[in-house]
């Protein structure tokens, strides 16, 4: 790849790590705040599968001679708060920002997938591997009983999706 292409293949990836970051502490929180034993394991197992998409992004940053965001604490924390909060609410209400929050990623990694460079055939298994499970873990919340999120918050997700992408792809 040229270098540009490996810059670009880098930057996304480091948005990639920067959601799996999220991730942990989305996950985490909800499990928190979970009222159902059942739904909290549901959640820490997802926490549990989301690390190896974490060390998947940390080692394809490094290939790439990249870094992660330096903004992985403020991802964390603010995602633990989101999920804590929206936990707080219900466990179908929980299950439903997860369910949401999957579709967005899926749909998300679907178009890393046509912004990678063709010749970065890793990253590209990387982030199709991703979306897979990704997508299971909305399936899976669906099936425990997601609520559907009105219009308004899931707007509003897609706009901090976007903060938090268009930031972590630089800083």
């Amino acid at each position: 790849m040229s270098r540009r292409e490996v810059a670009h293949s880098a930057a996304l990836m480091r948005v990639n790590h920067a959601g799996e970051i999220a991730a942990q502490g989305l996950y985490q929180g909800h499990a928190a705040v979970a009222r159902d034993r059942d739904i909290e394991q549901q959640m820490s197992a997802a926490a549990v599968e989301e690390l190896d998409h974490l060390g998947w992004c940390s080692e394809r940053l490094a290939e790439l001679g990249s870094r992660p965001s330096w903004l992985s604490p403020f991802w964390y924390a603010g995602a633990f708060a989101i999920g804590a909060a929206s936990g707080v609410l219900g466990d179908r209400w929980s299950l439903g920002f997860i369910a949401e929050t999957e579709r967005q990623v899926s749909e998300h990694l679907g178009g890393h997938l046509e912004k990678l460079p063709k010749k970065d055939a890793r990253s590209r298994a990387i982030v199709r591997q991703m979306r897979t499970e990704e997508e299971h873990h909305g399936t899976n919340a669906q099936r425990a009983g997601a609520a559907a999120l009105p219009h308004p918050v899931r707007r509003l997700m897609q706009f901090g999706a976007r903060i938090m992408t268009r930031t972590a792809y630089w800083i």
